[in-house]
């Protein structure tokens, strides 16, 4: 259990015992990264974000190429550029986070970091990464995934999101909604975090 500020409605906090958690988690495994990668501008992204403009980090977000609105959503968070996943920063990343659940990406992301670079895959579920060549990883990249957060991190998170403060954007939906909100989210039509409202 982990103590949430008064200052978050039940809906706003929501997204932070998910997203927000797994997303701070990610963070961490991207070490010290001055230069920082964000693909996928979702619900952990939007919030991950805000902590590494609060560590006066340069942000650098990719969202689905045509998606305009992602990427006006992502330079109103801080980021310096944001861009097609297609695509590659203007400079050489320290690391990268991968929300997008698409596999593609990290032959992508790994192409974007320099030597040295950390790729980290912050999804639960990703498709298959297709084969790479060697040299992309070469020179120590590094490629890992979250599955869990500890409890430091937890704690660590939570005291530091309303200091920041962290604002989460969020799309609620009813449980009767919950096909529709899924359908939003597979389409990449949540600004945000989607979150199910129980009626009481």
């Amino acid at each position: 259990m982990f103590p949430i500020a008064d200052s978050y409605s039940d809906a706003q906090a929501a997204p932070l015992l998910c997203a927000g958690l797994i997303g701070y988690r990610s963070l961490v495994k991207a070490g010290n990264a001055k230069r920082l990668g964000i693909y996928g501008f979702g619900a952990a992204a939007h919030i991950v974000a805000q902590v590494a403009k609060y560590q006066q980090r340069e942000i650098y977000a990719f969202t689905r190429p045509s998606d305009e609105a992602a990427k006006k959503f992502a330079m109103n968070l801080g980021a310096v550029w944001a861009g097609g996943s297609n695509e590659l920063p203007p400079v050489k990343l320290d690391a990268a986070i991968i929300f997008a659940p698409a596999g593609e990406l990290v032959p992508q992301a790994l192409k974007a970091v320099s030597k040295g670079g950390t790729v980290v895959c912050g999804g639960i579920h990703m498709s298959d990464i297709p084969s790479f060549p060697y040299s992309i990883l070469w020179e120590e990249r590094s490629l890992c995934s979250v599955a869990n957060l500890t409890r430091r991190d937890g704690e660590e998170f939570m005291a530091l999101a309303p200091k920041i403060p962290v604002r989460t954007e969020v799309q609620t939906f009813s449980l009767e909604e919950a096909n529709e909100a899924l359908i939003r989210l597979r389409s990449g039509k949540i600004r945000g975090a989607a979150v199910l409202i129980m009626k009481t």
